[in-house]
């Protein structure tokens, strides 16, 4: 496959960036003799255990990647565009996906994670095609900053250790709102743990507290008379209750007799929950923006105006169209390497489905005003004339 790769496509798929000098990047630890640094950021088990410890996080990164959907590819050449049509939907992604789109959602749900992303493209055994789409596990690999902090070198580890991969060409890797100065990108999810750890703490005392004022718990205090055995009494009266309460307990009805001065309080019935309402909701405000997602979206019925539901459904699709533009540049890398490896040309042009959270009806009645408004404009303009 090397002399293959290497004969027939030169490294020119991949030119490097070429500068004279960079002026306002020092020569500091980064650079030249960098050590390389791992692309799974040393929180990962923290993110990861927070999509699972607050359902909510999760879901809004599964809502981002599903909105985001909608990858469409056109080719210049008619025999180009059914080769990516059918490419496009047919191509293995990993062992069990199939299709650009499969493909896509990974990699974007990566970049939400852990903020870094790596794909690979796998020819075939012939070279003449993409055989398989593979998402790599950023324990796997690792980036080394080069000479100039314009070029990065991607290192797999191996039996041998770390080396860089034989055939850049076809790897490429993304990373999610880099520091200034940074080739590594930042999780979605970054500032999330401390919220998410003191929402978890009031859920877990609300859980105590529920185990031990809601489970309904009884205090029986008998008084007993002038020379009774106060031990046999309460000995007597215990194993009473416990009848009583045992029979309660299969559905059967059984009354609860005593001689003397009998109390019965129940335990925590005094006592009150703490209003976690507002906490609550002030951590939920924080994690919601942070994902960007409008309230309603994740099941949160906030009140809000109709008005304000349609500005936060337009901000949305502004936050969605920057993950698109990071995808946009990977799925015409993937599309144009196709059709090099097919020899058909054409040039390829990425496209993505209009993103639409209005109703249909309301869009539909906007197109006939619309219509109507412009006919009559048009025949504004003939009586005129």
């Amino acid at each position: 496959m090397k002399k293959w790769f290497t004969k027939k496509y030169p490294p020119a798929l991949s030119p490097p960036v070429a500068v004279t000098a960079l002026q306002t990047g020092g020569r500091g630890a980064g650079w030249e003799g960098a050590l390389p640094q791992p692309l799974r950021p040393p929180e990962a088990a923290v993110y990861e255990g927070l999509r699972e410890a607050v359902p909510i996080v999760d879901a809004a990164l599964q809502k981002i990647v599903r909105l985001t959907a909608g990858v469409q590819v056109t080719c210049s050449h008619p025999a180009g565009q059914r080769y990516l049509d059918r490419f496009i939907r047919e191509v293995p992604v990993g062992a069990g996906g199939t299709g650009l789109e499969t493909f896509l959602s990974g990699y974007l749900m990566s970049l939400l994670t852990y903020g870094n992303a790596v794909g690979e493209m796998v020819p075939g055994p012939e070279g003449d095609e993409i055989a398989a789409l593979y998402l790599s596990d950023l324990g796997d690999v690792e980036l080394r900053r080069e000479e100039s902090p314009l070029a990065a070198r991607l290192l797999v580890r191996g039996a041998d250790g770390l080396q860089p991969v034989p055939y850049p060409e076809l790897v490429f890797f993304s990373a999610l709102d880099p520091a200034p100065g940074e080739i590594q990108g930042r999780s979605l999810l970054r500032g999330l743990p401390f919220l998410s750890g003191v929402l978890m703490q009031i859920y877990q005392a609300v859980g105590q507290n529920f185990q031990r004022i809601g489970a309904l718990r009884y205090a029986v205090t008998a008084k007993a008379g002038p020379g009774s055995d106060a031990r046999q009494v309460a000995d007597t009266i215990a194993r009473e209750w416990s009848g009583a309460m045992e029979a309660t307990a299969r559905g059967e009805v059984r009354d609860f007799v005593a001689v003397g001065d009998v109390e019965i309080k129940v335990i925590g019935a005094d006592n009150q929950f703490i209003d976690t309402q507002v906490p609550v909701r002030q951590i939920l405000e924080q994690i919601v923006a942070k994902t960007g997602l409008p309230p309603f979206l994740l099941g949160l019925s906030w009140s809000t105006t109709e008005r304000m539901s349609r500005q936060q459904a337009d901000i949305l699709t502004t936050e969605l169209e920057s993950y698109r533009n990071i995808l946009t540049p990977v799925a015409e890398r993937v599309c144009r390497m196709a059709l090099d490896l097919r020899g058909l040309p054409g040039a390829v042009a990425v496209d993505w489905q209009s993103i639409s959270l209005q109703d249909e009806t309301e869009q539909a009645q906007a197109r006939l005003t619309n219509a109507q408004a412009a006919l009559i404009e048009q025949q504004l303009t003939e009586r005129r004339e």
